[in-house]
């Protein structure tokens, strides 16, 4: 059998849209992928009762269909299938006292709304948005673009000439921003402040982060835009798009092939051999879609560079995830106007909360009162479910990798610090009975309930480590041309012809495909 141009460890979105870029322009490409399926943190399942249809982890695709990627391959991947559902109400926000606000794909009418609330918060919305918008050459250039290149060094001479130096280092400087900052001085509701600090959390960020101000403000822009599309159907369709088009360009996909590591030979990367034992020799490049951890230490092993080998130990990993799903006898009845059709409603008592919990999870306590980020894939697309049913697709983004302690002394940290089934269950009862106090007869419209620890989904996912969604701490130190080692340099390694995308390196977590769209565009 012909070696392939080049062979792609892992199959999350940075390896799909990688494959399909390389195979569009001639390359062989062969994706290897260690579990039964494709698609990384996108997987599709029946997990509560028949006829329901989860995205087990990741459901909405903003990033996606706001990518150069998209822009190159949606065309092709609708061609095989892949269809979205929109909602003109992608999010909103519910506080315990009942206070509540929903966000728009309308500018003028979230302007009228959020100034309803509280008078001039439509107004510093719109200016926040605008903001985006007018810059947005320069930060999507920054956030999306390869950082170490003359692309790159003339966008920024570029815009220094155009506000001065001392312009461009102060509109960077207001990028750093936290979001509390940015909130405290920017709006007088607390509930609108409630609406966007839940946003950071899905960024791999606190509150308190150092441009974390600036990030909510990019979510906001981008959801006011484009909305929280899902996947007709679940993401499986989306993968099964992506498997067809990578065929259709003459690649190839195995699964249940689990790299053991990467072999080397005159000074590169030349193959990898499989935990089979089998060995597969690439002509030009191995491309790794995998943690710092999993590359540098179980790939490379004893041939990895020291230097690498001392940041990868010293690299850090975020909070963790804790997900719940429910199928439901009825559609939610939410004590709030409007609120059921919501693609992505947050519940929390506001900033101050956010910031509660996130401190509490990133000391390894179990948060006394969860952000809980609800979505509502029904509302989008009625086929996930039986008519007249539901179902709910619930995000808990603080949760410890390590536990600690509870931080509402109501429950019992095991011993170790590791998740236990009856520990799960238990947080899930917490999260549940916050749900059930702003929904209608809510436990009595459940048929069934599925809970995901951060283990449950590191065991998914090895690249998920302790169940943190993101590859890694998103903080600036660790982001931009610090990902995700200090000395890095775009997607190289230190080793020729070895190259390493996904999460863990710029432009970071999502499912926008960037770093996949990047090497792609160099290779």
């Amino acid at each position: 059998m012909t070696a392939p141009d080049h062979i792609i460890v892992g199959s999350g979105i940075n390896a799909l849209v990688c494959a399909a870029m390389l195979g569009g322009k001639g390359a062989r490409v062969l994706v290897l992928e260690r579990n039964d399926r494709i698609g990384g943190c996108m997987r599709t399942e029946e997990i509560t009762a028949p006829g329901f249809i989860h995205d087990v982890m990741a459901t909405t695709f903003v990033l996606f269909i706001t990518s150069p990627a998209f822009a190159a391959l949606g065309g092709d991947l609708a061609r095989h299938g892949l269809e979205f559902c929109h909602t003109d109400t992608p999010t909103g926000v519910l506080t315990p006292d009942g206070s509540h606000a929903i966000l728009r794909t309308d500018r003028a009418a979230n302007v009228a709304a959020l100034n309803a609330i509280a008078s001039g918060d439509g107004d510093s919305h719109a200016r926040d948005v605008g903001g985006i918008e007018r810059n947005a050459g320069l930060l999507f250039g920054l956030l999306g673009g390869a950082l170490w290149s003359y692309p790159t060094a003339k966008l920024l001479a570029g815009d220094a000439w155009r506000r001065s130096p001392r312009g461009l280092a102060a509109f960077l400087g207001e990028a750093l921003v936290p979001a509390r900052g940015w909130l405290e001085t920017t709006y007088q509701s607390d509930t609108v402040k409630a609406l966007w600090a839940p946003w950071v959390l899905h960024a791999g960020l606190g509150p308190e982060d150092a441009f974390s101000g600036q990030i909510a403000k990019v979510i906001a822009f981008a959801l006011e835009a484009a909305g929280a599309p899902i996947v007709k159907g679940g993401a499986k369709n989306l993968l099964a798009a992506f498997e067809a088009l990578i065929r259709e360009r003459g690649g190839d996909i195995r699964t249940s092939a689990d790299v053991a590591s990467i072999v080397q030979g005159g000074g590169r990367a030349t193959g990898v051999r499989l935990a089979s034992g089998e060995t597969i020799s690439a002509n030009k490049s191995v491309i790794c879609s995998v943690t710092p951890t999993q590359l540098y230490g179980r790939l490379l092993g004893n041939d990895a560079p020291r230097d690498d080998v001392e940041a990868a130990r010293t690299y850090r990993y975020g909070k963790g995830n804790f997900q719940i799903h429910y199928a439901l006898d009825k559609p939610p009845s939410w004590r709030g106007d409007g609120l059921d059709k919501a693609a992505l409603l947050h519940l929390t008592p506001g900033l101050d909360g956010v910031s509660k919990s996130c401190n509490e999870a990133a000391r390894g306590m179990l948060p006394e009162v969860p952000t809980i980020c609800v979505g509502q894939p029904h509302a989008l697309d009625p086929s996930r479910c039986p008519p007249g049913k539901a179902i709910l697709w619930l995000q808990l983004p603080e949760a410890p990798r390590h536990i600690n302690g509870d931080a509402a002394g109501k429950l019992q940290a095991p011993a170790d610090g590791r998740w236990t089934e009856a520990l799960r269950e238990a947080y899930a009862d917490r999260a549940e009975d916050i749900l059930a106090g702003h929904i209608d007869d809510f436990k009595d419209s459940v048929i069934a309930r599925r809970a995901y620890s951060p283990a449950d989904l590191e065991a998914m996912n090895i690249n998920l480590v302790g169940g943190d969604p993101y590859g890694g701490s998103s903080t600036i130190d660790q982001s931009f041309l610090w990902r995700p080692f200090k000395t890095s340099r775009n997607h190289q390694t230190g080793i020729k012809g070895l190259y390493h995308i996904g999460a863990s390196t710029h432009p970071g977590a999502g499912l926008g495909g960037g770093s996949g769209f990047l090497l792609a565009g160099r290779l």
